[in-house]
């Protein structure tokens, strides 16, 4: 399995990121991953990816839906105006405590959004993200 570029985790938890950055490092699948905790933050660091090489640009993006400020949802509207280039192969993937079936088909409709899947985040559930989306 090709190793991805770098993987952007988007969530105002820090156990979580701790815990997903974990699971990343030991699962060995990105050369760099990203915290931003915040849907304002994501967006600044794709704004600036990709300018000058550094930061990476994500190749996939875990996005948690329920954030302060600026949630999942509304990073996406945000997340849809960037231009063609920035967005260019990111798959998103929603990462939620969401159990709500309403988010599910909301996410479903949205193009950027690749995936959903509920936390937490597994080795399991990685493997199948990457053998969807990475294959």
């Amino acid at each position: 399995m090709k190793k991805l570029n770098c993987v952007l985790l988007v969530d105002d938890d820090e156990p979580t990121n701790f815990l997903n950055k974990m699971i990343l490092e030991d699962v060995n699948c990105a050369e760099t991953i990203e915290v931003a905790e915040s849907g304002q933050s994501a967006l600044s660091y794709l704004e600036n990816a990709s300018e000058n090489g550094s930061p990476a640009s994500p190749d996939l993006i875990l996005l948690d839906i329920n954030m302060p400020a600026m949630n999942g949802w509304e990073f996406l509207e945000q997340y849809s105006s960037l231009d063609r280039q920035r967005k260019a192969n990111v798959v998103i993937v929603m990462l939620t405590t969401s159990l709500n079936p309403d988010d599910r088909s909301k996410a479903s409709k949205i193009s950027d959004v690749s995936g959903f899947e509920t936390k937490p985040l597994t080795p399991e559930k990685l493997q199948s993200i990457l053998k969807t989306y990475f294959p």
